[in-house]
């Protein structure tokens, strides 16, 4: 698409390839602008971005328990803009919009209300808020859903397998020059210098995430993932358990694989997934799909998400640069509709 930001046919530096790196270098190339992408990863599959590691819940109610109305916004735009973005791709990506279900146990009725109550306060429109499920409605919705007492359809909602997107959206860039194993240590505008110099452009993005310090206040918040694995289970759609102490999602992908996530844990400590984490988020799951006992745990994965004080996303456009930052847990949720503010952004 063509972008005020920038004439036509401009030289555009981006600054990591993560998510929204591949985003922006496959948007700008296909709008025939030479793009040229540095990231400190040795190469495209090399899983270094929070981007490889989500579990790609789609869920624009489901985060405003902890985002604002513009991530809301952002969220109900890219679920829009995903299926149109993974048409241009030349390989499939799992992609669903079937809703998403909140569960909670007896017991936990005090803490389930306080959450829906929430959104249902900041979605405003009824047709979005969080809709009761009886537990006929339940066992016809998810036959393997048996343990918890109390459920809740979010209708609108969906899940991307952020493995398979990572790689596609890196393989239909074609055009792109991608340098891998080049970090850079410094984004201003028109530039981007790496160890070996100065690399100068019409436009640059920096989108490094946690590596754009000290320009921007960015912090790693660790999360921890699980892969089950589970031949014949029946689930179709992402849970989320909505518990006293912490939150727990599963995520079926294609296959037969669950995705168990995720920790919230303020360090930036990058070392394997903790006992604690392990046996919480796993029992927890155990809770909400028995069936899962005999499921075998296949990968486990720790990263950071990268976060701004207010844990809030943040995009700044000045004349030669625009940074984007601070996603959080909102990566794979808002990074469609955010590329697209940032290149419909015009100059200060």
């Amino acid at each position: 698409m063509p972008s005020p930001l920038f004439p036509s046919r401009s030289t555009i530096g981006i600054a990591g390839a993560g998510l929204l790196g591949r985003l922006l270098a496959l948007q700008l190339e296909r709008a025939g602008h030479h793009v040229h992408v540095f990231d400190p990863a040795p190469h495209a599959e090399a899983r270094g971005a929070a981007g490889w590691t989500a579990a790609g819940m789609l869920s624009p109610v489901a985060e405003l328990e902890c985002a604002d109305a513009d991530v809301f916004q952002l969220g109900l735009r890219s679920l829009e803009l995903w299926p149109r973005l993974l048409q241009q791709l030349a390989v499939p990506v799992e992609f669903r919009r079937d809703g998403s279900l909140l569960l909670a146990h007896r017991g936990d009725e005090g803490a389930a209300r306080r959450v829906l109550d929430l959104l249902a306060h900041k979605v405003h429109d009824p047709a979005l808020a969080p809709q009761p499920v009886t537990a006929a409605a339940l066992r016809e919705l998810e036959p393997s859903v048996r343990g918890p007492a109390h459920a809740w359809m979010l209708p609108h909602e969906g899940r991307i397998h952020a493995v398979q997107a990572m790689q596609a959206l890196a393989a239909a860039a074609r055009g792109v020059q991608w340098h891998w194993g080049r970090s850079v240590v410094q984004a201003d505008p028109g530039v981007l210098r790496c160890e070996d110099g100065e690399h100068r452009f019409d436009h640059v993005f920096d989108v490094r995430g946690t590596g754009a310090r000290p320009e921007l206040p960015v912090r790693g918040v660790r999360g921890e993932i699980f892969w089950l694995q589970a031949p014949g289970l029946q689930l179709t759609r992402p849970l989320r358990l909505l518990h006293p102490r912490h939150r727990v999602y599963l995520v079926p992908r294609a296959p037969d694989l669950v995705v168990v996530g995720a920790s919230e844990i303020e360090s930036e400590d990058r070392s394997p997934v903790s006992l604690r984490s392990t046996v919480e988020l796993l029992a927890a799951a155990h809770s909400v799909v028995p069936e899962l006992a005999e499921a075998r745990i296949v990968h486990s994965e720790s990263n950071l998400r990268p976060a701004l004080p207010d844990n809030l996303p943040r995009l700044e456009t000045q004349a030669g640069l625009t940074r984007i930052n601070g996603l959080f847990r909102h990566g794979w949720l808002i990074a469609p509709a955010l590329v697209e503010r940032a290149l419909q952004e015009p100059k200060p």
